[in-house]
């Protein structure tokens, strides 16, 4: 059989060693064009000539500019591991992700803290047959389960090993690779190695959630693509390959979306063509009672299953837009009046239908939404309207779409563009507050020449607090997302997080937004630490959707209050340049700090006097949060 491919990717170059050869200096346009060529459906070949271009032009120095941190990834198994490396720097370099791979000696399964290479991330890959160890169909109920307890003991223990180091950590689910011994109700036989298998990646699951652990999910693709796609008993006994080179691609790809996910680079936005799209036919030739959608009809029924995959989307917090050449009226008509529709107007937080050219319309869309072209999925069937958004926009993610709309869905899913490594009520409601803010920019316009009664009318309240253990996982996140406002685009942890927590002199804000629209979450995190006299600033990050509505004053006046608080007598920051933050340059200059100095790499450095500082007037009221109910999940 085939090995798995990456089917919603578009082909590679036609003669992609040539195009390979023609990359002679490393830089931004090498490294652009080495994205560009990972992003396309890449065999194991074609992985590894990209590979060696990659190692070529950079060797093992990052380029510099990204707007992401390296990652340097300890592989550690009780397995062969060698031939996926390759397959783990390209996938990374599909995300924008410079990663450098080592692996263990083989049967390493904790990093060695004595060694030259020091990881931040631990990709821990154990065989099915050492996962399982213990195991044996001769077993009873109770050694079956004592059995159990000990594999989830042993890689809970390894878990702990590698974050003791200061890792993160992936976990590679267990293959399913053993024949059943006693047939279709094998989770009868207490002892079996292929039902164990099953209980293992069960209860790996829940402990990963308690660990902070992500779960590489190589079962689930190897449950779609058929386990001899993945695993070759041959391979197994000739060279101890658990993963078949042909899924290497796959693999190291699976791998890279989890890495990009915990830097903040998932997608925020699905932007959906209509007709053909959502809908069968054109809804301004055919109208409404031409087109095909709903029940009864199998045509129908598939673009249904689209609409339901794209609002459950909207649940979980991804953005949905839509982008149309139509009459605006004629697109409206089926998510108003259309019985059978799914989708309804109000699931959509940014609706553009009119003539322009598409690249331009996803311009406007990206603006209108205060988020990046780079954060946008575009779904069209068209292939030439494809092709124009690959060749004007490359960083917006366009599935290459098969001509089967009953597998639209399946290939966004399997792209993995909104990989998501952690859940919170923000983004829960992230669709709700992006169609509140249409409706504040709406009212904008009444107010022009009156901002301060526009303000006044937002009725705005400034919920406030340190940063407590139901905020922790957003503000994470926050903090490895944000792009735009953000001063320095650090990085943070879960433990670096809990750190600041746990050290009572530490600045630690985390601010909360709520006016008369609706309850914009947290928009704000400002973390700073001591030194000497002053409170610095490490990090300071602010959603862009509340700009200009004075909370940049009104943040400054809790940073000031806390750092007084503290002790401090003055307050320092610096601003680190990026290829995306050149909106908040002169930030400190705006909110009356002085320059104290600039470094080598263009970073500037400012302080204020809180002896001389006066807290400024904003058009807001200030709250502590809501306590939480015992047992919320944040």
């Amino acid at each position: 059989m085939p090995p798995p491919t990456l089917d919603w990717l578009p082909p590679p170059a036609a003669d992609l060693p040539a195009a390979l050869r023609a990359l002679t200096e490393s830089g931004p346009a090498a490294w652009a064009a080495l994205v560009g060529h990972a992003g396309t459906r890449l065999d194991s070949m074609g992985t590894l000539l990209v590979d060696r271009a990659l190692r070529r032009l950079f060797g093992d120095a990052p380029p510099s500019g990204l707007a992401t941190a390296p990652v340097r990834l300890a592989v550690l198994g009780s397995s062969t591991l060698d031939h996926l490396l390759p397959a783990l720097r390209v996938g990374a370099l599909r995300h924008g992700l410079w990663l450098q791979a080592q692996p263990g000696e083989y049967g390493q399964l904790t990093p060695d803290p004595a060694a030259a290479f020091r990881p931040d991330t631990v990709l821990l890959a154990l065989d099915a047959r050492a996962a399982i160890a213990g195991f044996d169909p001769g077993l009873d109920v109770q050694a079956a389960a004592a059995a159990m307890d000990a594999a989830c003991h042993r890689i809970v223990a390894l878990w702990r090993d590698a974050r003791a180091l200061g890792c993160g950590v992936l976990h590679q689910a267990v293959l399913p690779i053993f024949p059943p011994q006693f047939g279709n109700n094998e989770h009868r036989l207490p002892g079996s190695r292929a039902a164990a298998v099953d209980a293992l990646n069960a209860r790996l699951r829940i402990l990963a959630d308690t660990e902070g652990v992500d779960i590489v999910a190589i079962d689930q693709r190897a449950a779609r693509d058929g386990v001899v796609n993945w695993h070759d008993p041959m391979l197994w006994h000739r060279a101890k390959q658990e993963v078949h080179p042909g899924a290497a691609p796959l693999y190291g790809d699976l791998v890279a979306r989890l890495l990009a996910a915990r830097q903040g680079r998932s997608r925020k936005a699905l932007v959906l063509d209509l007709d053909n799209t959502l809908w069968g036919g054109v809804i301004g030739d055919d109208g409404m009672e031409g087109i095909v959608i709903g029940q009864g009809s199998a045509l129908g029924e598939a673009f249904l299953d689209m609409q339901d995959y794209a609002r459950g989307l909207t649940r979980r917090g991804v953005i949905l837009a839509v982008c149309s050449k139509n009459d605006e009226a004629n697109a409206l008509e089926p998510f108003e009046k259309h019985p059978d529709m799914l989708l309804r107007r109000a699931d959509i937080a940014c609706f553009v239908a009119n003539w322009n050219d598409k690249a331009a319309n996803l311009r406007e869309i990206a603006r209108r939404l205060n988020i990046g072209t780079d954060a946008l999925v575009f779904a069209d069937d068209n292939p030439a309207e494809r092709a124009i958004i690959r060749r004007e926009l490359p960083e917006v993610a366009v599935p290459e779409l098969p001509e089967e709309p009953a597998l639209y869905a399946t290939t966004i899913a399997e792209a993995g563009y909104f990989e998501g490594t952690k859940l919170t009520a923000e983004d829960r409601g992230r669709a709700a507050q992006y169609q509140a803010n249409m409706a504040r920019a709406q009212a904008i316009p009444a107010s022009e020449t009156d901002m301060a009664g526009y303000l006044d009318s937002l009725e705005m309240v400034l919920q406030w607090g340190r940063v407590d253990p139901v905020s922790a996982p957003r503000v994470v996140q926050l903090v490895n997302k944000t792009n735009q406002f953000n001063l320095t685009t650090r990085r943070t942890t879960d433990a670096a997080v809990a750190a600041i927590m746990a050290d009572d002199a530490a600045l630690s804000l985390q601010l909360r937004l709520i006016d008369r629209f609706g309850n914009n979450g947290i928009i704000a995190v400002v973390l700073g630490e001591r030194r000497d006299d002053a409170m610095h600033v490490t990090d300071w990050l602010m959603s862009c959707r509340v700009l200009k509505r004075g909370v940049e004053a009104a943040t400054l006046n809790l940073v000031a209050a806390e750092s007084r608080r503290l002790g401090a007598s003055r307050v320092t920051g610096e601003y680190r340049p990026t290829a995306k933050n050149a909106m908040v340059r002169d930030h400190y200059a705006s909110l009356g700090f002085v320059p104290a100095g600039q470094d080598p790499d263009g970073a500037t450095r400012w302080s204020l006097d809180l002896a001389a500082f006066r807290p400024q007037t904003v058009q807001m009221r200030f709250e502590p949060p809501p306590t939480p109910p015992a047992g919320t999940v944040p």
